[in-house]
């Protein structure tokens, strides 16, 4: 599991070069390579990992690394920008308040459809519709002149095509090949310890593959690039509910238990709110906020651990 975790980092750090210079190629906007382009990529490992993990059957997984993802983005990756940038981060009023109704609404729609344990294909579908429209609506915001990544400012040369393209097919190619390892060994990982399969999804998997928003978040803010991390996490945000979630559903329904259910998705809603106010305030980041959801990551995994949601025994994990 270590070592497909590197793998993973690591691969997904080559994709996400990879989709940047396609984009610089393409002559594509800066809007769509902080929101969309770069969140597309760093949201890649979740994507692979949930997939993978319907695709064998464990919904848990699936939806668990989704969700458990949007937390880690929010009460750990996005304190990051706070902790290491050199100074306030300034949040774009109009994009944040579209990004926060959009956001908002995709997180109670998704547990509304998963309220009864069961996300099915149908809903799945209408999910990823709502990926497709985040997409043309980012895009339509870009056009009308509104922006959260004015400062980001691209000056570099891409690499060549040929580089560009076998740096992108490299890049997704580990990232699917690791997932898959993750997939095998968390189970494996979760019998031996005695603990619940759900523990190590929610705790070890979701975490393992926020590691590239994570990363970016730390070098965007030091690079005083403060804006791109956190469009990068809105974004990241919307694609794992949307994307990731939708996209394993259609796959295969995930059918997770109930008090799981219960449990991760009203903690996701709260930390979520709770960013999204934060923000708000003086629509500036600052590090008091940022101890904020961090304390809020810690209360939800010490509460996690001591509470063990969808416990089984050892023996009932495949």
């Amino acid at each position: 599991m270590v070592a497909a975790f590197v793998v993973l980092a690591k691969c997904a750090d080559w994709l996400v070069e990879g989709a940047v210079d396609f984009a610089l190629h393409l002559k594509v906007p800066p809007i769509l390579i902080g929101i969309v382009i770069v969140s597309v990529g760093t949201t890649t490992p979740e994507l692979a990992v949930s997939v993978s993990a319907a695709l064998s059957g464990n919904a848990q997984m699936a939806l668990g690394n989704a969700v458990g993802s949007v937390i880690y983005d929010d009460g750990l990756a996005l304190p990051l920008v706070a902790f290491f940038s050199p100074v306030v981060v300034l949040i774009d009023k109009g994009v944040l308040r579209s990004a926060a109704i959009f956001l908002i609404t995709v997180d109670l729609l998704a547990y509304f459809m998963v309220f009864d344990g069961t996300l099915s294909r149908g809903e799945g579908a209408i999910l990823v519709v709502g990926f497709v429209c985040y997409l043309l609506y980012t895009y339509w915001e870009h056009r009308h002149g509104r922006s959260v990544v004015d400062e980001e400012e691209l000056d570099h040369e891409p690499r060549p095509w040929l580089n560009t393209i076998l740096l992108m097919a490299g890049g997704l190619v580990g990232v699917l090949v690791s997932s898959k390892g993750i997939v095998i060994a968390a189970p494996i990982v979760a019998s031996a310890m005695g603990i619940s399969n759900i523990i190590i999804t929610l705790v070890v998997v979701a975490l393992g593959t926020s590691i590239p928003e994570i990363a970016t978040c730390i070098v965007a803010a030091r690079k005083r690039q403060g804006a791109l991390a956190i469009g990068n996490i809105l974004g990241a945000d919307i694609l794992n509910i949307c994307w990731i979630a939708g996209a394993s559903a259609v796959v295969n329904d995930l059918v997770v238990d109930t008090d799981v259910i219960h449990f991760m998705f009203p903690a996701m809603i709260l930390i979520v709110l709770t960013m999204l106010g934060l923000m708000r305030i003086g629509y500036r980041f600052e590090r008091w906020k940022s101890l904020i959801l961090l304390i809020m990551c810690v209360t939800y995994l010490a509460v996690l651990l001591s509470t063990n949601p969808g416990a089984i025994s050892a023996h009932e994990v495949p």
